[in-house]
């Protein structure tokens, strides 16, 4: 068992497996075509991230250093929680981006979504973290692997 610590921007409990990307989530390769398609599952869409490419990401734990791509990123994030397929949680290793905070607060705010966001856990984090690893998540930003 091993914790980890980190800044919390959208609190929440959670306990379950995971899934884990070592490349940036770029938002709108990864949900896009899911979101068009009103899909009851996001199955991520990005080519360009081989750790998540054909992985159903709704209701689980996202592992990730960051997000990347465009402006449309926070956007992504915040109709991905109106149609409820996103992940039970976005854990950070690195500082959030301004992006995915946006689309964070958005989520939370208009949507009432109860996706939890931690942020800042730590490069030993993604090294730690592996996939299907069962994780519980508590509201004061510790992050225990199980």
């Amino acid at each position: 068992m091993k914790k980890f610590n980190g800044r919390v921007l959208a609190p929440g409990s959670y306990k379950g497996k995971c899934i884990v990307s070592h490349y940036g989530l770029n938002t709108l390769a990864t949900f896009q075509s899911s979101a068009i398609k009103g899909s009851k599952n996001v199955i991520a869409s990005d080519q360009n991230n081989p750790d998540l490419y054909g992985k159903n990401i709704t209701g689980i734990a996202l592992c990730l250093p960051q997000t990347i791509g465009s402006t449309t990123g926070g956007m992504v994030l915040q109709v991905i929680c109106s149609m409820k397929t996103n992940p039970a949680c976005l854990l950070f290793s690195e500082s959030i981006d301004s992006l995915a905070a946006a689309g964070t607060v958005l989520a939370v705010v208009w949507e009432k979504s109860d996706i939890i966001v931690i942020d800042g856990l730590g490069k030993e984090f993604l090294e730690t973290v592996k996939d299907t690893d069962t994780l519980e998540v508590s509201p004061d930003g510790t992050v225990t692997i199980l």
